[in-house]
């Protein structure tokens, strides 16, 4: 079995300000510590489940926050800024299962630190009409390849914003938000336990768990934080403005369709990294 972890930071247990997962934060190492381990329970709860090959995607901010040492032999580790598909680099079609780890919610939902990609850019991000957050957005290279995500954790809000890309993925709440600030958490081991759980149901009955389906051509819309970065956005080839702040942009291909919001991502930083 060959599994991908893509790897988030914001849903982990015990994480609620980014001072705990931004590089320099006076309490990132204990949010590094935390993130390792519930990746370490996922990890070792697929090799016990059969996977021989594994790919670690590091996909959250700097996207060097795991120490591959502590990995399992059988995983590889994809780290670093830049990844041409961000949190899903390395996904192709050999994979039988992708798993979302420590995920958070969509940039509109009062979850823990709840975003999408770029908290400063990206206000909202709908696929025809229903809200995305990452793991609705992510889904889209998972449909290209057909390999179906069977496993998202974070907050309660995680799993019903996955499911509708996602069908029949099992959702591992290990926090419930209060709200973007403050959260009620399990503690780290039985976060651990619960993830390791829901990892090897999800990778023992692959059988009922479909790749992503979703309607094609889809739609994505994306509402920025300011009326220059719609602006800007249209500078890539069939984005069009609808609004003071938002685009639109439609295709047939979900693969080129993330590749397009995936350029917007990076375009539009620009205008608020200083």
């Amino acid at each position: 079995m060959k599994v991908f972890v893509s790897v988030d930071m914001e849903g982990v247990a015990g994480i609620v300000d980014w001072d705990q997962c931004i590089e320099g934060g006076h309490d990132y190492a204990m949010g590094r510590r935390l993130l390792l381990g519930e990746v370490d329970a996922a990890l070792d709860a697929a090799v016990a489940a059969g996977a021989t090959d594994i790919v670690v995607n590091d996909a959250h901010s700097v996207m060097r926050n795991l120490d591959p040492s502590t990995l399992p032999p059988s995983a590889s580790y994809l780290s670093g800024k830049f990844k041409p598909l961000y949190m899903m680099e390395g996904l192709d079609s050999s994979f039988d299962a992708v798993l979302f780890l420590g995920y958070h919610a969509a940039a509109p939902t009062p979850g823990v630190l709840s975003h999408t990609f770029n908290p400063r850019a990206i206000a909202d991000v709908r696929i025809n009409r229903t809200l995305a957050a990452e793991s609705g957005l992510n889904a889209l290279v998972a449909q290209h390849h057909g390999v179906p995500v069977a496993v998202v954790t974070g907050d309660q809000n995680v799993g019903p914003e996955a499911e509708p890309f996602c069908p029949g993925i099992v959702a591992v709440e290990v926090k419930r938000s209060l709200n973007r600030y403050a959260a009620h958490h399990l503690h780290p081991t039985a976060a651990r336990e619960r993830i390791a759980a829901g990892v090897t149901d999800a990778l023992s009955r692959l059988d009922q768990i479909t790749a992503p389906a979703i309607e094609l051509p889809a739609t994505l819309s994306v509402d920025f934080t300011s009326p220059d970065m719609a602006e800007q956005a249209t500078w890539v080839r069939d984005v069009r403005r609808v609004g003071p702040r938002t685009v639109e942009v439609t295709d047939d291909d979900p693969l080129r369709l993330h590749r397009t919001f995936v350029t917007l991502v990076y375009l539009t930083r620009s205008l608020v990294e200083h």
